[in-house]
């Protein structure tokens, strides 16, 4: 067991689940947090999103149902025509489930023995910590001396000068939750992951939505298949994508917000959505003068085990920029406890991390992608098998999305996939399996898939790879 002392700068999910692991060895463990247990995946971000996203589903289905033979009548009789989202009562359950499951884990690091100290941490050197107000001139509330430290501070939503929230009608991602009215109409600026799920999202709860796209596509860093299915959905169902369409400024009158380009055009809504990237939260804490290199943009510099360039120090999550997503978040922090610990520890391979974008449809990705394929940095053999020929898509209404799988001529190992359709976050689960352990489609397809199902997509998928 160990007697180490391990300080964690943040509660999120790189500093949380780095803290569960190190008192699990034996560490002595305090988080300094400043935000919430839990941290923006929580509060501000994953959870309340996806909760949201999951009401839009609903909506969505709904919306479709009349083609699988159900219609909607009221009490007297006459044909229901009209859903309609109530989205103070939406809002407050989203706030709800984030307090909630905020509380479930700070119960969780508690019966762990893992101490939690209110306020900002900012390092006194590379293994001193002083805790104080959110300001730099707050007062110091305490010093924790530390054996090892990790950096798990997040980042915060990226605004501009010319474009800046106010909370009420031009809102980051973090802000909408307090909506209590249903925006007239929506422009979001930004087609990344959170721009597109939020367009996605507002626009199956009934919205008109505007998406404005700097790129010639929506979700430009992901599968150019997935991203057509997407953009044509989406278009289909009534929203306005304006492509290579990059905002000048947001300004506000009243209750109309106006959204102008660089090009002069305007869009005016009633609300705006800022998805415009992140920025680390790595300012006025310490770092460089511990010895921490930060790289552009302030992002800390880690290697493969979470490791900085100041010894002791590692660092986790967001605000290493290494791949924004929770679970990626959580293994560095993991990573980091079992390497200082001694513990048995794999360095992190982005090549095995599935990822989802949870929009209508879901698109789900892990390894190696189409764009590395089509730059030459990997030989594959692909099929891609669109899923209004799998049996139960079509019982449930689904017409659009494909199951796309990669592997590598020869040996027939896998290396990567994509699934476009309802619920591709827990579709790619079996592929992302196969990725991590090296199957090959042979395998893939040789186990055991239920009739009629989606996944049976994935296994005909392999099939279609199968080389005699």
């Amino acid at each position: 067991m160990s007697s180490d002392k391990v300080v964690i700068l943040g509660g999120g999910p790189g500093g949380y689940e780095a803290a569960m692991v190190a008192a699990q060895i034996g560490a002595e463990v305090t988080i300094v947090d400043s935000h919430g247990i839990g941290g923006s995946a929580v509060l501000t971000d994953c959870v309340p999103s996806k909760t949201l996203i999951a009401t839009a589903e609903v909506m969505a289905e709904l919306g479709g149902a009349t083609e699988l033979g159900l219609d909607f009548y009221d009490h007297e009789g006459d044909a229901a025509r009209t859903i309609r989202v109530d989205l103070a009562r939406v809002n407050g359950r989203v706030k709800q489930l984030a307090a909630d499951q905020s509380a479930d884990i700070s119960r969780r690091l508690e019966k762990d023995g893992v101490r939690v100290v209110q306020g900002v941490g900012r390092l006194d050197g590379p293994s001193t910590v002083v805790v104080g107000g959110r300001r730099p001139e707050d007062p110091e509330v305490e010093t924790l001396e530390a054996d090892a430290v990790l950096v798990a501070t997040g980042a915060a939503p990226r605004t501009l000068p010319s474009a800046q929230p106010d909370g009420e009608r031009i809102l980051t991602w973090e802000q909408v939750y307090d909506l209590d009215e249903v925006p007239t109409e929506l422009v979001v600026v930004g087609s990344g992951v959170t721009g597109a799920e939020f367009a996605s999202a507002y626009l199956a709860l009934g919205i008109p939505v505007t998406l404005v796209s700097s790129r010639d596509r929506v979700l430009p860093g992901e599968d150019a298949d997935a991203s057509h299915v997407l953009e044509e959905v989406s278009k289909r169902r009534g929203m306005t994508v304006l492509s290579k369409s990059r905002m000048e400024s947001v300004t506000r009158d009243g209750d109309v917000v106006t959204v102008r380009l660089t090009d002069g055009r305007e869009v005016q809504a009633s609300h705006c959505i800022l998805a415009l990237g992140s920025v680390p939260n790595t300012a006025d804490i310490g770092l460089e003068e511990a010895g921490v290199v930060l790289k552009d943009g302030g992002f800390v510099n880690v290697d493969r085990v979470s490791r900085t360039s100041a010894r002791g120090v590692y660092a986790a999550g967001d605000c290493t920029g290494v791949l924004m997503l929770a679970s990626v978040a959580a293994m560095q922090g993991r990573i980091a406890m079992w390497h200082f610990l001694g513990d048995t520890v794999h360095p992190l391979d982005l090549k095995k991390v599935s990822s989802n974008v949870f929009t209508a449809p879901e698109i789900a990705t892990v390894g190696w992608s189409q764009q590395a394929v089509d730059a030459g940095e990997i030989a594959v053999e692909s099929v891609t098998l669109p899923l209004s020929g799998n049996a139960r898509a079509k019982m449930q209404g689904v017409h659009d999305g494909f199951v796309k799988l990669f592997s590598r001529p020869g040996t027939g190992i896998v290396v990567g996939g994509v699934v476009v359709g309802p619920r591709a976050s827990e579709l790619i689960h079996p592929v992302s399996i196969a990725v991590a352990e090296s199957l090959t489609t042979d395998q893939l397809a040789q186990a055991f898939t239920v009739y009629p199902s989606v996944s049976g997509s994935i296994a005909e998928a392999a099939r279609r790879l199968h080389r005699y």
